[in-house]
C-alpha cells in the first residue's frame, strides 16, 4: 500500500510532467493558500478603490491592470496577515531549486463586464486582436515607443495565478495556449544565439515576436484556465496567454479579481534556458 507521502510524490512528479510539457499546472484547494486570500482580497479591494493611478485603468475603464499594486513584502506575506504558504509554493522550490523565493508585489488583474470596450487611443488592430486573440502575450517582451516595437526588458522565473474570488467562464477567465513554451523557446533561443546575452535587451524582435504568435495560433490548443479561492496555477514564463473577453452570459459577476506573481530571474540566459 503506498504512504500519503509516496502519493504526494507520484502527484508533484505529473504536475512537474504536465508543466513541463504543457508549459501549466493547477493546483487543488488549500487551505493555508485560502487563509492569505482572505486577508488579501480586501486589502485588493482597498488598493482598487483608491486608483491611485490611472496609468492602471484600461479598456475605456473595463480592466484594472496594477501590476505590482499589492502591497506583500518579499516573503509574499501583507501587514498583519497569515504566512504566504501553500502546496504550490512548495512545488515551485522543489521543481526550481529555490530555497528563498524573493517575491515580487503582486499584480491585482481586474476585469468587469463588457471588457474588452475600446480605448480611445487603441488602433483598430490592436483592438481587433484583443476581441479575437484574448490579447495573446508572452511576459517581459514590452512594446516601446509611438510604433510598439517589441524588446526583451524582464525575465520572470514563472507565472503565479491566484483567484480571489469566485467568478464564472464567462467572466474574462485566463486563457493560454498549451505546448507555447517549446516553440517561443526554439524561436528566440535561434535569434539570440547571435548575440551576447548582455544585448538581447537591445534587439527588435517584433516581427520575430508576431511571427512566433502565428506559428503557436496554428499548433497549439487555446486552453481556458479556471480557479476558485484557496486554488492556484502556475505558468511556464515563455508561455502565451491573455485574458478572454467577458461573454453576456457573465453579468452576473460584478467582476473577477486574480492575483499574478512573477519573480524575478537573474539574467536572460535564465529567462530563456531554465526549465
Amino acid at each position: 500500500m503506498k504512504t500519503r507521502s509516496e502519493d504526494l510524490q507520484n502527484l508533484g512528479e505529473l504536475k512537474r510532467r504536465q508543466y513541463a510539457d504543457l508549459g501549466w499546472c493547477a493546483f487543488d484547494y488549500d487551505p493555508f493558500l485560502h487563509r492569505w486570500v482572505q486577508h488579501a482580497e480586501p486589502v485588493a479591494r482597498e488598493e482598487l478603490a483608491e486608483e491611485k493611478s490611472s496609468d492602471w485603468i484600461r479598456c475605456n475603464g473595463t480592466w484594472y491592470v496594477g501590476v505590482n499594486a499589492l502591497n506583500n513584502d518579499e516573503t509574499g506575506r501583507l501587514k498583519q496577515g497569515p504566512p504566504f504558504s501553500s502546496e504550490a509554493i512548495r512545488f515551485i522550490s522543489e521543481t526550481f531549486g529555490f530555497d528563498d523565493i524573493v517575491w515580487d508585489r503582486a499584480q491585482i488583474s481586474v476585469c468587469y463586464p463588457g471588457y474588452p470596450q475600446r480605448s480611445a487611443d487603441e488602433a483598430d488592430s490592436a483592438y481587433n486582436y484583443r476581441l479575437r486573440r484574448d490579447a495573446a502575450h508572452v511576459d517581459g517582451l514590452l512594446p516601446e515607443g509611438p510604433t510598439r516595437r517589441r524588446h526583451l526588458r524582464e525575465h520572470h522565473s514563472f507565472v503565479l495565478g491566484i483567484p480571489m474570488m469566485e467568478h464564472s467562464e464567462a467572466s474574462s477567465p485566463l486563457v493560454m495556449w498549451e505546448g507555447s513554451h517549446h516553440i517561443v523557446r526554439e524561436k528566440f533561443g535561434a535569434f539570440y544565439k547571435e548575440f551576447p546575452p548582455n544585448e538581447w535587451g537591445n534587439q527588435d524582435v517584433t516581427e520575430l515576436y508576431n511571427e512566433t504568435r502565428k506559428t503557436i495560433f496554428e499548433q497549439c490548443k487555446r486552453v481556458v484556465i479556471m480557479g476558485r479561492p484557496g486554488e492556484t496555477y502556475l505558468l511556464h514564463r515563455l508561455t502565451l496567454h491573455g485574458i478572454a473577453p467577458w461573454k453576456e452570459k457573465g453579468q452576473n459577476d460584478p467582476y473577477r479579481m486574480v492575483c499574478y506573481f512573477r519573480p524575478e530571474l537573474s539574467s536572460p540566459e535564465d529567462w530563456l534556458f531554465q526549465p
